[in-house]
């Protein structure tokens, strides 16, 4: 903690727009699991909704590491869980008294005028530019559209992950954001229960983390793989909850070195990304992402997809092949399997880059100095 921030007094913060914590899905529950607890352990009130069915559950749940968890309802589909869970934690808000709001995804932001009823300041921190994610049918990426301008309009203070998400609300919208990325907490844990589960050992396999959907592009990895000669298998660690026709063609292409995992969070997560023998990231859409940068704090070796966002994390600290040129891909896993000595340079350059750009500690204090400023406003 910085010197400056030692004296904000405390302040009530509601964190909206996610699954929720613990972080058991993605970069935004990770994101909120590991800022909501640092401004707890820094005496502030903090409350994180999470999602619930339409039956069960509504209301105050179990505090999760000194954070207030509210559950409000939606319906699990694919298209409508995330709208849905908006408007029903919002209206649950505007009963609850808060200093300040952050609010995650701008596909929330259309119910957004919600939020400005109560009058305290609404950060809005948009993540990528989720309208290009494959997924996505007409209607979603004009609701992604619709919530970038509603971003644009309610937010006190936009936040941008990453400096090219930046840029291009800018040029956009000519509207200036806050770029605080993403962090990084690594905890370095031995093999272990959860390597053992999958016959892995220490420094034996390419490791890619990411939900299994078309843009974060598992095929593409797997695609590649299957072309190098290695023993290494490739271990693909997460899943997708309405990606089942995707999924079945990811494990229709791999060979029988490639190994799903599915979802892995907590000491199982650690314990992966403590023992790879380098790191794919693949993905196309989004700005920081939060399995990247840790991955760089472990001291791993990492081999990224080129594209803005990426190159803006990795620098000259990690490999990356042109944006989906998948062929150059398997040259380069080619490369790094015979090069030990390539991967371990790159992991201390990676450990070092992420280590000095990426402190958890140093974003919690940028987003507590930013509430604070707001609040006085």
């Amino acid at each position: 903690m910085s010197q400056d921030v030692q004296s904000i007094p405390p302040m009530r913060i509601a964190l909206l727009g996610t699954r929720g914590v613990p972080a058991r899905y993605g970069g935004f529950e990770t994101f909120a699991e590991q800022l909501s607890t640092r401004l707890v352990a820094r005496g502030h009130s903090v409350t994180v909704y999470g999602r619930c069915s339409l039956f069960s559950g509504w209301g105050q749940q179990e505090p999760y590491k000194g954070v207030q968890r509210r559950d409000t309802p939606t319906i699990f589909n694919k298209y409508l869980e995330t709208p849905l869970h908006a408007f029903t934690s919002f209206v649950d808000m505007l009963a609850q008294r808060c200093d300040g709001m952050l609010l995650c995804n701008a596909a929330n932001s259309p119910f957004a005028p919600l939020l400005k009823i109560k009058r305290v300041p609404l950060l809005i921190n948009v993540d990528g530019i989720e309208r290009n994610r494959a997924k996505w049918n007409k209607f979603g990426k004009l609701w992604y559209a619709l919530g970038e301008r509603c971003s644009v309009l309610l937010a006190t203070r936009l936040v941008s992950d990453a400096d090219v998400i930046a840029e291009y609300y800018k040029d956009a919208y000519n509207c200036d954001s806050e770029v605080i990325p993403y962090g990084v907490h690594p905890v370095v844990r031995p093999p272990g229960a959860a390597l053992e589960k999958f016959g892995l050992t220490k420094g034996t396999y390419i490791l890619y983390v990411s939900r299994l959907e078309p843009e974060n592009n598992a095929l593409g990895v797997i695609e590649a793989y299957n072309r190098i000669k290695t023993d290494l298998p490739l271990v693909i660690v997460g899943d997708a909850p309405y990606a089942d026709e995707y999924k079945a063609r990811l494990r229709s292409a791999a060979s029988s070195n490639v190994i799903f995992t599915g979802f892995q969070f907590g000491d199982a997560y650690e314990e992966f990304q403590s023992n790879c023998y380098v790191y794919v990231q693949a993905t196309e859409v989004g700005g920081t992402h939060p399995a990247l940068v840790e991955s760089m704090s472990y001291g791993n070796c990492v081999i990224g997809n080129g594209t803005p966002e990426n190159l803006e994390v990795i620098g000259d600290a990690g490999l990356c092949f042109a944006k989906n040129d998948f062929m150059e891909l398997s040259q380069i896993l080619s490369r790094v399997v015979a090069e030990p000595q390539l991967v371990e340079d790159y992991g201390q350059k990676a450990k070092a880059r992420a280590l000095a750009r990426y402190s958890w500690d140093a974003i919690v204090d940028r987003y507590e100095r930013l509430f604070f400023s707001l609040r006085r406003a």
